[in-house]
C-alpha cells in the first residue's frame, strides 16, 4: 500500500481494520507447551486470512480455490470457527461438482476461466473429503447432490493386473511438493479412500445399487495393497522399482487410509520418526497418522522440529507454504496440520456420527500435562480439558444437547487406578465399581477406562495413574542376583521412594569381595508392560548409609543399559557407561537414542565403594530407578532434530561429534543476536538436587567460521527451577563467552538447587565453515555436578 501524503497534512493515525469470511474464532486449544500453542494459533490465523467468498490457495499471490488445499482447509475449519463457516464448504463441493468436464474429469480450481487441468489425486483427496464434511455437519444434502459427478468422475480409474488402481497422470501429475515421492503407494491410499467414500455416497443418495460396485473396488485394493506394497526385507511400504529415499508421507497415508494392519504401526512409526520428506501440504496427515497409531510422542517432537522456524518467525503471524519461507507464500492454510492433530487427536475430540450426534473424546496428550479446548459443532460448543499431576488427572467436559460422548480416562498404565465421575466411584481395583445416572461404562484397555456420557457436565478425576516421569513405576523387577529382606527387594527398586528408608531401601544385590565382578556380571530388569519409547533411565544412588571413604555406596561404575522389545529374544545395548565417578548421592540421567523396548536391564560389571558398615562386602545398590516419557528428560524450544542431532544427545556420554550422534542444534537464524527470540534447552534432572557446576562441550565434527568451535554461545544464562515451581532462578550469567576453541567450558554454581536446569542463549557464536551464514545453539554435550 502507497499513500500519497499533500504538503501540510499531518497523520494522527494509520490502520487497519481486518475484514474476512463471516465467521468467528469460537474454537481454540491450549495447553501446558507454548510452542504447541502458538502452532495452534498461527494456524488458526492462516485459515482465516484464507476464507473469502472460497477457500484461497493463498491471499498474496492468488485467490484461488485449489481442493488438495480445500481438504486440508476443511478439517481444520471445523474446529477453528462458528458454524457459519460451514457454508464455504458446502458451496466448494458444489462449484467442483457443477463443473465437471464432459469427459468426466473434475478439475480445480472452479469457478475459472483460464485453468482447466486435471491433477487427479487432489480430485481424489476431494471425494474423500465430502464424507469429513457429512460427518462434520450432518448436512446430507450438501454431498449426496455431488454423487453424479463422483460416480463419472472415479468411473475414469481403473484397476491393473495386481488388483491396484492403474497411474492416472491426468494434465498435471502432482502427488506434493518436494522429492522421494512413492506415487503408487499414495495413489492406491487415496483412490482406496475415494472409493469407499463413493459406496457411502451411493447409500446415502439412494443409489444403493452403484454401493457394491465401489466396495469391490475398494476391496481388491485392500486385498492387494500389503502383497504388492509392503517391502519385508526393509520393513516399510515401498512400491516394486522404487529407490529413492523411503517416503514417509506415503507410509504415513497408508496408516490414514487404514490400509496399514496394526501390526505394521511401530516399523511405520519408526519411518515417521526419521524420514522427512513430506511437504506441509501432506505433513497434515503424517501427524494424523502419528496420533492414530497411538505414538503421541513422537507427533508432538515431529511439530517442534519442522515448525520450530515458522513459530520462532517474529515477524509472521500465518505459516508458510513450505518449510523455507523464501520458496513459497507465507500465508498457506494448507499448512495447518497441527491445529487438526492437537484438537482432534491430542484432545481427542472427533464425531463418529453425522452432525455430532455421537462423538468420542480419547485425549493422547504425549508430553502434554494440560490440554483445554473449545470445538464448536453443529449440537452446540464441547468443551474439554484434561490435567494431569503426578499420578492423578482431572478431566472435564461440557457435552451439549443431543449428543452421545464416550470418553476415554487415562490411566497411563498405572496399576491400580481409581476413578470417580462428578464425585462417585465409577471404577476401582480394575473393574467397574458404583453406578451414576447418564453414565455406562464400556470397558477398558492398559491406557484407558471408557465410559459413554449424556448431555452436561462432567468431571472425572484418576488416582493412581502412570507417572508421566516415571513409566517404571510399580512395575515388576526380575534380577540375577538379589538380597530379599525387610529392607531390600527388587520391586523396592520401582516403589516411587527415592531415597533409601527403613523398610524401604531399594534395591541389592548380595556381596562381592571385589568391584571387578565382570565374570559374573550383576543384572536387573524392568518389565515396562508394553512397548515403549525409551530415551533415558535415572538412577537414583543409595542414601541411607554412606561409602567407605565417603560419598554413594554401591553406584554401579562400569555397566550396560540394554533393551529389549515385546516378544523379542535378544537384547540391544542403548547406553555403555565405563569409570561413573561417585555421585554424592546425586540422582543420574543417561540419555540415548530412542529405543522402542518393552523390557529395560541395567548389567553391571564393576561395582562402586562398598558401604561404611561393611567396607569389604561390594554389591550393587540403588534407592530406585526410573524411566522417563520419552522426550521429556531434554526439551528445547528450538531445536532441530535428524539422524546426527537430537536433543537427548546432549546426555548419552559422547564429549565430542561424531557421525550419528553429534549433540544438540538449534535451528538456524539469520544473525547472532537472537534476544528477541532466546534460544533455550533444559534438561529434567529427576528430582531436586544441589548443582554445583554445568560443564559446556563445544561441538567439535566442524569448525567455526575464523576458526575455533561453531555454534558455541555468547551470551547466555544457566537458570534452575525446583519440582513443582513455575518460576526459574537466573543462578548464573555470562556474556561475551569467548570462542572455547574446542575445549569445554565449566561455570561454577553458587547455591544452585532444582530438578531443572535451563540453558538460555541471547547471543550465539560463529556459525559453521559449511553453513557460512546461518547461526545455531549447538553442543555435543552437557555435565552437570
Amino acid at each position: 500500500m502507497r499513500y500519497t501524503i499533500p504538503a501540510g497534512v499531518t497523520i494522527l493515525k494509520l490502520k487497519y481494520r481486518e475484514s474476512g469470511y463471516d465467521t468467528d474464532f469460537t474454537g481454540s486449544f491450549s495447553s501446558s507447551d507454548a510452542f504447541l500453542d502458538t502452532l495452534w494459533t498461527k494456524a488458526a490465523r492462516t485459515m482465516y486470512v484464507n476464507m473469502r467468498d472460497n477457500y484461497m490457495d493463498c491471499p498474496t499471490r492468488e485467490r484461488a480455490q485449489w481442493w488438495g488445499d480445500v481438504v486440508n482447509q476443511l478439517k481444520e475449519g471445523f474446529y477453528t470457527f462458528d458454524t457459519r463457516s460451514h457454508a464455504l464448504g458446502k458451496k466448494a463441493i458444489s462449484q467442483l461438482a457443477a463443473w465437471q468436464k464432459s469427459s468426466g474429469a473434475l478439475y480445480s480450481p472452479v469457478p475459472s476461466t483460464i485453468w482447466t487441468a486435471e491433477l487427479p489425486v487432489q480430485m481424489l483427496a476431494s471425494v474423500w473429503s465430502f464424507w469429513t464434511y457429512y460427518l462434520y455437519t450432518g448436512n446430507a444434502d450438501a454431498v449426496t447432490v455431488a454423487y453424479p459427478a463422483v460416480k463419472k468422475y472415479l468411473n475414469l480409474w481403473s484397476l491393473d493386473g495386481d488388483g491396484l488402481v492403474n497411474h492416472r497422470a491426468g494434465d498435471w501429475d502432482w502427488e506434493d511438493w518436494g522429492s522421494d515421492i512413492d506415487t503408487r503407494v499414495l495413489e492406491n491410499c487415496w483412490y482406496y479412500l475415494a472409493l469407499d467414500t463413493a459406496a457411502k455416497l451411493a447409500d446415502l443418495s439412494g443409489n444403493n445399487g452403484d454401493a457394491s460396485g465401489w466396495r469391490n473396488r475398494r476391496d481388491s485394493i485392500k486385498a492387494n495393497f500389503d502383497r504388492v506394497l509392503w517391502n519385508t526385507s526393509r520393513n516399510e511400504y515401498r512400491s516394486p522399482g522404487y529407490t529413492r529415499d523411503t517416503d514417509d508421507r506415503a507410509n504415513a497415508f497408508a496408516v490414514v487410509a487404514g490400509l496399514a494392519p496394526a501390526s505394521r504401526h511401530r516399523a511405520i512409526a519408526e519411518v515417521l520418526r526419521n524420514h522427512l520428506n513430506a511437504s506441509p501440504y501432506m505433513e497434515f496427515y503424517v501427524l494424523e497418522a502419528l496420533y492414530l497409531m497411538g505414538a503421541a510422542t513422537v507427533a508432538e517432537e515431529r511439530m517442534r522440529n519442522r515448525f520450530a522456524a515458522q513459530v520462532a518467525d517474529p515477524a509472521c503471524h500465518t505459516l508458510w507454504e513450505l518449510w523455507t519461507k523464501a520458496d513459497g507464500t507465507d500465508n498457506h492454510a494448507w499448512n495447518g496440520g497441527p491445529l487438526y492433530a492437537l484438537s482432534a487427536y491430542a484432545a481427542g475430540v472427533r464425531p463418529t456420527e453425522p452432525g455430532w450426534s455421537s462423538y468420542e473424546v480419547i485425549p493422547l496428550t504425549g508430553t502434554l500435562t494440560k490440554i483445554n479446548t473449545v470445538v464448536p459443532t453443529v449440537k452446540g460448543d464441547i468443551r474439554f480439558g484434561i490435567t494431569r499431576d503426578g499420578t492423578q488427572v482431572t478431566l472435564t467436559l461440557t457435552s451439549p444437547t443431543g449428543t452421545t460422548a464416550r470418553v476415554g480416562v487415562p490411566t497411563y498404565r498405572g496399576s491400580s487406578a481409581v476413578i470417580k465421575a462428578n464425585g462417585t466411584a465409577v471404577f476401582t481395583g480394575g473393574a467397574s465399581t458404583g453406578s451414576l445416572s447418564g453414565l455406562t461404562y464400556e470397558g477398558k484397555d492398559s491406557s484407558y477406562v471408557y465410559f459413554t456420557v449424556r448431555p452436561g457436565n462432567w468431571t472425572f478425576t484418576v488416582t493412581g495413574a502412570g507417572r508421566l516421569d516415571n513409566l517404571a513405576l510399580d512395575r515388576p523387577v526380575s534380577s540375577n542376583n538379589s538380597l530379599e529382606n525387610s529392607d531390600w527387594g527388587r520391586n523396592r527398586l520401582t516403589d516411587g521412594r527415592l531415597t533409601s528408608v527403613t523398610g524401604a531401601k531399594g534395591y541389592t544385590s548380595n556381596d562381592f569381595p571385589s568391584a571387578d565382578i565382570s565374570a559374573n556380571p550383576v543384572w536387573l530388569e524392568i518389565d515396562l508392560g508394553a512397548d515403549t519409547d525409551l530415551d533415558a533411565v535415572r538412577l537414583f544412588p543409595r542414601t541411607d548409609t554412606s561409602a567407605a571413604g565417603g560419598g554413594t555406596a554401591g553406584f554401579p561404575v562400569d555397566f550396560t543399559i540394554q533393551t529389549r522389545a515385546d516378544g523379542g529374544t535378544s537384547y540391544t545395548t542403548v547406553r555403555t557407561v565405563t569409570a561413573q565417578p561417585n555421585p554424592n548421592g546425586r540422582v543420574q540421567t543417561y540419555g540415548f537414542r530412542t529405543a522402542t523396548a518393552r523390557y529395560l536391564r541395567l548389567q553391571a560389571t564393576r561395582l562402586g565403594a562398598p558401604a561404611s558398615d561393611e567396607n569389604t562386602n561390594y554389591r550393587l545398590q540403588l534407592a530406585e530407578l526410573t524411566v522417563p516419557t520419552a522426550a521429556t528428560t531434554v526439551t528445547a524450544n528450538y531445536a532441530l532434530e535428524n539422524g546426527d542431532w537430537g536433543k537427548t544427545w546432549v546426555l548419552d556420554g559422547t564429549l565430542t561429534s561424531v557421525t550419528g550422534a553429534k549433540g544438540f542444534t538449534s535451528i538456524d537464524f539469520p544473525s547472532a543476536d537472537v534476544s528477541a527470540t532466546p534460544v533455550w534447552i533444559e534438561l529434567d534432572l529427576g528430582a531436586d538436587r544441589p548443582i554445583g557446576s554445568v560443564t559446556l562441550h563445544p561441538r567439535t565434527d566442524t569448525g567455526g567460521v575464523g576458526g575455533g568451535s561453531a555454534g558455541f554461545p555468547v551470551d547466555l544464562t544457566i537458570q534452575t527451577r525446583a519440582d513443582g515451581g513455575t518460576s526459574y532462578s537466573t543462578v548464573r550469567t555470562v556474556t561475551g563467552q569467548p570462542n572455547p576453541g574446542g575445549a569445554a567450558q565449566t561455570y561454577t554454581l553458587s547455591s544452585a538447587t532444582g530438578r531443572y536446569l535451563r540453558l538460555r542463549a541471547t547471543r550465539l557464536g560463529a556459525p559453521a565453515t559449511d553453513e557460512t551464514a546461518k547461526y545455531r545453539l549447538q553442543l555435543a554435550e552437557i555435565r552437570v555436578a
